[in-house]
């Protein structure tokens, strides 16, 4: 399975970007997919998580409100809809795949098999 991230960039303040992860996986449509984050000098952490089927959603509290994921199964593709931007969202943003999307641990991403290349967003004040 290959993950490949796009839709990052630069963005002021209050400001929207897209991001989105295509798969190449046939079983896309049962893998947890996930959002995680990673600043400079800080630890990745988890941002936004959909069940195999889009019916469950987790966010992470800071971006609850302001980040919505969701996929297309016949696109393969899950998506983060990030609106309202502030610069603590500046990170390098990674998409990942849990194949067996078992429990409610969908913020550890050690549980999460595949992972996408990362994208960049950055947003300015």
């Amino acid at each position: 399975v290959q993950l490949q991230a796009s839709g990052g960039g630069l963005v002021q303040a209050g400001g929207s970007l897209r991001l989105s992860c295509a798969s190449s996986g046939r079983a896309f449509s049962t893998y947890r997919m996930g959002w995680f984050r990673q600043a400079p000098g800080k630890e990745r952490e988890f941002v936004a998580a959909i069940s195999g089927r889009g019916g469950i959603t987790y966010y992470q509290d800071s971006v609850k409100g302001r980040f919505t994921i969701s996929r297309d199964g016949a696109k393969n593709t899950v998506y983060l809809q990030m609106n309202s931007l502030k610069p603590e969202d500046s990170a390098v943003y990674y998409c990942a795949a849990d194949r067996f999307a078992g429990g409610n641990n969908y913020y550890d991403s050690s549980l999460y098999d595949y992972w996408g290349q990362g994208t960049q967003v950055t947003v300015s004040s």
